[in-house]
């Protein structure tokens, strides 16, 4: 195999031990829980036919200097002015991640304006943002083509069409949290999974796909449930809840196969079936790096993944300023430790309810019972946030709305 010194930057493993050690030293990265940070992808769509492909060209065009590389490699990649990125999934989403800030109201006000930046700059070329969770209009295919992404689309080709639709079609809003000080990171762990499920429900948003329904509240989570189960199931289960988050994660991503081989040249088609344990074991010409490492875990799609903070990836993109509910909610529930608590209390019932949340949403009688009693939760929580009074309304407001129709489908 023919390898670059770019490709094999940091040292070299040569045992799971290390490799676990070297992932505990990123996942977790524990401390006083101040920051809150988003990351918000959507679809993009011709603002006069939503049903119109939008091309390379044309994203390139509207997007200038804030182009990401993978788009066009000569682009400076400028950030936004908060300081925030944009990058393009497989299909033309669009993805805005937000630097993280320790006040939520701060938060929101930052990643508002690069909205607004990005929105600006679409409008001009006759491009606008979608509204739901999944691609309403279009069918699935391909916009941006690199080595990684073709290497994904054929890993899960070999299990269906869930992948090409996650890749192609999917838009999601996911909320980073930190981790929390050593004695919370267990406690703050288990209760981002186990709120998973009926939080999933309460903001589905992709029920409509390529011009019809497809008798899923959430269509998109049905696709990364289906996709590519070693990769995307959760690393936490209320059957092994009192698991060590980092032995957790180390299992989870020593056991996963490899979804790309990076090297010159087009094809990053990794041999198949091998997994990050059996390339340490020798199963591969070279031994891998800690940046070999690295890599891998960046194609690991869990609900919830460590990246030294929790990035929690199970909600669906909200239609307009309804990203700013989640947000919310979830930094409510997570900003005191006996809140946190009472969150994993509701939860745990249906913490193993992701597809039944993905397929019937608030329409399941015991997720959506848990549902209202996290948005009830939160509102009583919403005043530590300290959010200014017109913001603090309006998110009462629109989480009160999601509530009753919780409290409806749980009647």
């Amino acid at each position: 195999m023919v390898t670059s010194p770019e490709l094999d930057r940091g040292g070299i493993l040569r045992e799971s031990a290390t490799a676990a050690r070297h992932l505990a030293r990123i996942c977790f990265k524990t401390g006083p829980p101040t920051h809150t940070g988003v990351e918000l992808e959507w679809t993009v769509h011709d603002a006069a036919d939503p049903a119109r492909p939008v091309d390379v060209a044309r994203l390139r065009t509207a997007l200038g200097r804030h182009c990401p590389v993978t788009l066009d490699h000569t682009s400076p990649a400028t950030p936004l002015g908060h300081g925030g990125t944009v990058t393009l999934e497989p299909g033309g989403q669009l993805e805005i991640s937000t630097l993280p800030r320790p006040s939520v109201a701060a938060l929101i006000r930052a990643t508002e304006a690069e909205i607004a930046e990005v929105t600006a700059l679409l409008t001009v070329a006759g491009l606008v943002l979608g509204r739901s969770g999944i691609d309403p209009h279009r069918r699935p295919r391909p916009v941006l083509e690199t080595p990684r992404y073709r290497a994904m689309r054929g890993a899960f080709d070999q299990r269906g069409p869930a992948g090409r639709t996650m890749m192609y079609s999917t838009a999601g809003l996911q909320i980073c949290l930190d981790a929390g000080d050593v004695g919370q990171v267990a406690s703050r762990w288990a209760a981002a999974h186990a709120i998973g499920p009926p939080l999933l429900a309460a903001f589905a948003s992709a029920d409509r796909h390529a011009g019809r329904r497809t008798g899923w509240a959430s269509a998109r989570m049905a696709a990364w449930l289906d996709i590519d189960p070693p990769r995307t199931r959760p690393v936490w289960s209320p059957r092994r809840a009192d698991e060590d988050p980092t032995d957790a994660w180390v299992r989870y991503v020593l056991a996963a196969p490899l979804l790309c081989l990076r090297r010159h040249g087009p094809d990053w088609t990794p041999p198949p079936g091998v997994t990050f344990a059996d390339w340490l074991d020798g199963a591969l010409p070279r031994p891998p790096t800690t940046d070999d490492l690295d890599y891998h875990v960046s194609t690991l799609f869990p609900p919830v993944r460590p990246r030294g903070y929790l990035e929690l990836r199970y909600l669906d993109a909200q239609p307009g300023r309804d990203w700013v509910l989640p947000l919310a909610v979830l930094a409510a529930l997570f900003a005191d430790p006996g809140t946190v608590r009472a969150a994993y209390s509701i939860g745990a019932p249906v913490a193993h309810r992701w597809s039944a949340a993905a397929r019937r949403g608030l329409a399941d009688p015991a997720v959506a019972a848990a549902a209202a009693a996290l948005l009830d939760l939160a509102l009583t929580a919403l005043p530590g946030l300290d959010l200014p009074a017109a913001l603090h309304d309006e998110v009462q407001r629109g989480v009160r709305r999601r509530l009753a129709t919780a409290e409806r489908g749980a009647r």
